[in-house]
């Protein structure tokens, strides 16, 4: 059997990990707030102090990940967010539960930067989208599955164990991680000669210490513009992973006993999105080069999803908002892949680093969404004027990714 189905597919089931145990805090937010007595603007920071640790530690463990190999690293970081998702259910106060969440953060911080790295060391440069693609949809599978899986804890075993159980799911996969893979694949058992011709060129000094040329890379417009579109991209996508489900029950009416579905279903338009954008831009950029194949699905994607956007701020009916921001969160991630592979593209073995960069943006993005949606809805008393804003940022985000030029190097290696 051939190796590079299993590195994917244990890549996607830690994808799918990340966002279970990220997202079980949502589901689990009205327990959370009673038990320790906690008010909205009290919760709004349980919610944001995540962003901030993920947000500052992206570069630090991709950069470590690049250096030390993705085996050690992985593991490490799994073991790290699985023990602090543990010690959520453990916690008895405000205070503690911010301290928890924010290391928990900084766990989750390596994930996507480490695995980013693993496909540039497994698949081909025009391959990288697909299996980014896969990695991205397995996350928002995650979101789907979380209200199916948590819900039902919550019933029967309380919140502390929806936190337990997820818990040792990521102990386990940190183990079988660490015990199978390994940072050069001609090392990995039993992997064939033919199986090793088909993947990009191994490098065999694995020990050997990368210097990371950030000097040259912060001089590239490109590293620039690359940070500035997903800073904007991550309003739209931070909207979903933060103030969603509340803008649905309290914004559009939605009972309680219906969020199960209202929630799960845009994640799993976002997950069909991923799949089809790492497809289609593997496709595309094959035919008609990597420059037109990123720019095609990561302008379309940002543009029409803020339409999208704008219409489910502007129309009142709950049924067609929900229709809207459904089809905006498939719409949006079909540029997703094409991100992440453009870190490839233009950085090489540095991927985790840039690819890390990427994802500090974005996370600030998101904190300042998740912030200031808050305050817009306590200025104007609408829960539709923060939507307006988020469509304006993913029209700037498309502008940019348009000046993006996947076939220009950061790095002349």
């Amino acid at each position: 059997m051939k190796k590079r189905p299993i590195v994917l597919a244990l890549l996607v089931l830690i994808s799918v990990i990340t966002f279970l145990d990220r997202i079980n805090i949502t589901m689990a937010s009205g327990d959370i707030m009673a038990e320790l007595g906690l008010s909205e603007s009290q919760w709004g920071w349980v919610l944001s102090v995540f962003t901030i640790s993920y947000g500052l530690m992206q570069v630090p463990l991709g950069v470590w990940g690049d250096k030390r190999g993705y085996r050690l690293v992985l593991a490490l970081i799994v073991l790290w967010w699985s023990l602090f998702t543990g010690l959520t259910g453990l916690a008895w106060s405000f205070a503690s539960l911010l301290v928890i969440r924010f290391m928990f953060g900084i766990g989750e911080a390596g994930s996507y930067p480490c695995m980013t790295g693993v496909v540039v060391k497994w698949y081909k440069q025009h391959e990288t989208s697909t299996a980014q693609g896969y990695i991205w949809a397995a996350s928002r599978m995650g979101g789907a599955l979380t209200p199916f899986i948590v819900i039902p804890v919550l019933t029967y075993l309380g919140w502390h164990w929806a936190f337990y159980l997820l818990a040792a799911l990521g102990v386990v996969w940190a183990a079988g991680w660490y015990l199978w893979y390994r940072n050069n694949p001609k090392d990995v058992k039993a992997i064939t000669r033919e199986e090793l011709a088909e993947l990009p060129a191994s490098e065999e000094k694995t020990d050997e210490k990368v210097a990371i040329p950030w000097r040259t890379i912060m001089h590239n417009r490109q590293f620039w513009l690359i940070l500035a579109m997903y800073f904007f991209y991550a309003w739209g996508s931070w909207f979903f992973f933060s103030w969603f489900p509340r803008f649905m029950e309290v914004g559009r009416g939605f009972a309680k006993e219906e969020l199960t579905y209202v929630i799960a279903i845009p994640f799993v338009m976002s997950m069909t999105g991923n799949i089809a954008g790492g497809y289609l831009s593997t496709k595309l950029s094959v035919k008609y080069g990597l420059k037109v194949g990123r720019r095609l699905l990561g302008v379309g994607g940002l543009a029409v999803s803020a339409v999208f956007m704008f219409l489910a701020a502007f129309i009142e009916g709950k049924t067609e908002v929900f229709v809207f921001l459904a089809l905006c969160f498939g719409v949006i991630d079909l540029m997703l892949p094409s991100a992440w592979a453009i870190c490839s593209d233009i950085s090489g073995r540095f991927s985790g680093a840039v690819s890390g960069a990427m994802n500090t943006a974005g996370n600030i993005g998101g904190f300042v969404c998740a912030t200031a949606f808050g305050y817009l809805i306590e200025a104007t008393g609408n829960y539709n004027t923060p939507l307006f804003v988020i469509a304006a940022m993913l029209v700037i985000a498309a502008v940019l990714f348009c000046c993006i030029n996947p076939t220009k190097k950061l790095i002349n290696e």
